[in-house]
């Protein structure tokens, strides 16, 4: 009877640690909808928009200074997402991104030379409110870049830097190509240059996008132009007709998901990470110490405890290999090392109780290995 109730524990278990591992099973539909004003797309949890494999913009290709402009309306201002990302397939690398960092503005930079690359990182602090509209400019030269909010020059760094070429890759709107990291809120306008704007020209293109004045917008030649003002369908056109039209996929997906990442690509000095670490480690505690609890009478303990160590590994292995073809979950070896530590830990536990009992029963003399439970 008692290892009848041990069982459907077990089970129990196991398929609470499998729902929670796997959850929600499938790819969920993609949270892209417009705005109810006709005027932006509106980006949920799980969301993104981007560019076919194959588009570019030609201009850039070549081209060493650049802007960006940006007008968007986040809807939470105490946790962030990427925004837009910039992607090469063929190297599945992610030359420039930009994020929401808590309330931060956060901008990264890879430069993938022929025998190394190289990540840069440039934050501004406290940009983001929640539900109020925010309208950036991103321009970039050999000289360093500078951020402008609202038509107001807020940060300058010399030693951050993109050139055209890194905007030339695929388009990513809402989310970040290799991993899941959706941003909430609303975008309502977006512009890529093949040049520097002045302080003057950003001033004056904030007026206009504040205007609605498309024409005057249109005149400044910006390699793509979006306004995502078309209010229905499955396609923001490009105004600039660069052939870098972007689609609204019907589920969500990754672009590149990575298959069992590696631990040292993993980490992150960050409370979060640890906290992840905890959950993981914790989470499959049960699991080693109610397995051990049900796999002991059959066996010596000492066996016990390692094939339910075993298990977990197992177990934990088979949910990251799945978890690779759901678009809401990260693959990475860390949970592997961190759930078979929890197990491990749960089958100690067993092990230091039993042989506790053991103790109190028969005596310190009593062979470990010996003991059958």
């Amino acid at each position: 009877m008692q290892n009848k109730v041990l069982g459907i524990l077990c089970v129990g278990i196991l398929l609470g640690i499998l729902t929670a591992g796997l959850w929600p099973f499938h790819a969920p539909k993609n949270q892209v909808s417009w705005s109810s004003s006709g005027a932006g797309l509106e980006f949920g949890a799980h969301g993104l928009i981007l560019s076919s494999a194959a588009s570019s913009f030609p201009s850039l290709k070549d081209g060493t200074s650049c802007s960006i402009e940006l007008w968007v309306k986040p809807d939470f201002s105490d946790i962030g997402g990427t925004i837009l990302a910039f992607y090469v397939p063929e190297n599945r690398i992610v030359t420039f991104s930009l994020h929401q960092s808590i309330d931060d503005l956060f901008l990264r930079h890879l430069s993938a030379g022929a025998q190394s690359r190289t990540k840069t990182k440039f934050y501004v602090n406290h940009v983001f409110r929640k539900n109020r509209e925010l309208f950036l400019t991103i321009t970039s030269s050999p000289q360093g870049t500078a951020v402008y909010v609202n038509g107001v020059l807020v940060r300058v760094s010399q030693a951050f830097g993109i050139s055209a070429s890194d905007l030339a890759g695929q388009l990513i709107v809402g989310n970040y190509p290799l991993v899941d990291n959706g941003w909430q809120g609303q975008v309502m306008g977006l512009a890529i240059y093949d040049r520097e704007l002045t302080a003057t020209q950003v001033l004056q293109n904030y007026d206009r996008w504040m205007a609605n004045q498309t024409t005057e917008i249109r005149n400044e030649a910006p390699s793509a132009l979006y306004l995502f003002r078309a209010g229905m369908g499955s396609i923001v056109h490009d105004l600039m007709n660069s052939g870098a039209d972007l689609h609204i996929p019907e589920h969500y997906f990754v672009l590149h998901a990575p298959f069992l990442r590696t631990p040292w690509d993993e980490f992150d000095p960050s409370w979060s990470y640890v906290k992840n670490v905890l959950i993981n480690v914790g989470g499959f505690v049960p699991l080693g110490l109610f397995f051990c609890a049900y796999l002991s009478p059959a066996r010596p303990l000492n066996r016990a405890v390692l094939a339910t160590i075993i298990l977990g590994g197992v177990i934990s292995l088979t949910i990251e290999v799945l978890q690779a073809f759901l678009p809401t979950r990260d693959s990475g070896m860390t949970d592997i090392i961190t759930n078979t530590l929890g197990t491990a830990i749960g089958a100690a536990l067993w092990f230091s109780w039993r042989l506790l009992r053991s103790r109190q029963r028969f005596g310190s003399g009593t062979k470990h290995s010996q003991i059958f439970f």
